[in-house]
């Protein structure tokens, strides 16, 4: 029997589950307060230029996963991309993540891999052996020098706070390679879409079950209207945020144009804490396909996160814990309702990990609502 689903919310979240349950016969009605699909990945033209640019930062596709990289693939073209950092330290310009070249470069050394694996070692705080924060780790696997000169200033810059202050676990999710291999992420499949990340969306929403509403708040009495909601909203904001909010970071995008090539990259990272900025993208070299005489470029700010402002990266620190629990007890004593996405989760995760999790999330409704069972408020554990 068919059934009535709402997806609050238009990005891959919404858009994945809504296009798994049209394809099995349900009507899907998509709504999102935006003006447009695709939530933070969002893409458009510039008008002057002509460039692409990736209205809320950029974002590139990688992942390990065949199966995510074939759907995306089904409904939209994807061209080869490597994202290739470059970071201004010590009034030199460097390569991330920290590789041979960075190490050879910064040192002024010579150094093999067996050789700069050794040298490192002995650079790195050894009586450090059980890391319990962001700088231990730092110290106890880079050294100072590499911390100083890359680290602790963009960390005080994007998380606001103290890296003593930040989990161990932040750093792992940065390699140092011991080999010239300057490509930011490790996985097999990487590209971006060649029409953009928004083109992407509105083509996995082309289904004749599925309605889109753009320009159109969720207000929870709207729920009585359908079978079940699928709600990619902020987690505390389905209950009026009534037991406080979560903490985020966010962005603010000081947006500039440059007649030609301004910095001959996509990103400049700024490790030092004096320069207010984390990092330039010049959005025309996310498109190296493309050839464009003017250039659009965003120099990013992080803060904290304030009513009315986008949430960027949930911050999940001691006070967010405690709260996210109290949050989930309740959004798990709620019917008709499942919590999916970035912001119905509260957690930070990278586009292809969303689509793996709306996929499978469609496919557990379809699943019981042939079995005319219930789905979950979470279809994945968060806490």
């Amino acid at each position: 029997m068919s059934r009535r689903y709402l997806m609050v919310g238009a990005g891959f979240s919404g858009a994945v589950i809504g296009r798994i349950l049209a394809e099995a016969g349900h009507d899907v009605t998509v709504i999102d307060s935006r003006p447009h699909v695709a939530g933070n990945c969002h893409t458009a033209r510039d008008p002057e230029t002509g460039v692409m640019v990736h209205v809320y930062g950029p974002h590139i596709f990688h992942t390990d996963d065949a199966e995510v990289w074939d759907f995306v693939n089904a409904h939209a073209r994807f061209m080869p991309y490597r994202n290739r950092v470059k970071t201004i330290a010590k009034g030199q310009v460097f390569s991330l993540p920290v590789n041979l070249h960075t190490i050879n470069q910064f040192f002024g050394t010579t150094m093999g891999p067996a050789e700069a694996r050794a040298f490192i070692e002995s650079k790195a705080d050894s009586s450090i052996t059980d890391p319990q924060n962001f700088e231990e780790q730092a110290l106890r696997f880079l050294g100072r020098e590499l911390y100083e000169a890359f680290f602790k200033g963009y960390t005080q810059k994007q998380w606001g706070r103290d890296p003593r202050e930040l989990p161990a676990a932040i750093l792992k999710r940065l390699p140092v390679r011991f080999n010239y291999d300057d490509n930011y992420f490790s996985h097999r499949l990487q590209g971006i879409p060649a029409e953009g990340y928004t083109a992407l969306v509105e083509a996995i929403l082309d289904h004749p079950r599925i309605r889109l509403e753009l320009n159109r708040a969720f207000d929870r009495s709207q729920r009585s209207d359908f079978d079940h909601v699928f709600y990619s909203g902020p987690l505390d904001g389905w209950f009026d945020y009534d037991l406080g909010r979560l903490g985020y970071r966010t962005l603010d995008f000081e947006t500039f144009r440059y007649q030609g090539d301004y910095q001959g990259c996509a990103v400049m990272n700024y490790g030092e804490a004096s320069v207010p900025w984390t990092r330039i993208t010049e959005h025309k070299h996310f498109a190296p396909w493309e050839s464009h005489a003017g250039s659009v470029l965003y120099r990013e700010v992080s803060r904290a996160c304030e009513a009315g402002d986008t949430p960027y990266y949930p911050i999940r620190l001691v006070d967010e814990q405690r709260l996210l629990q109290d949050y989930v007890r309740r959004a798990e004593a709620e019917t008709g309702v499942t919590f999916v996405g970035r912001l119905g989760t509260y957690r930070y995760l990278d586009m292809d990990v969303t689509i793996r999790e709306a996929l499978d999330t469609g496919r557990m409704a379809v699943r019981l609502a042939a079995e005319g069972g219930r789905m979950p408020s979470f279809a994945r554990a968060v806490l």
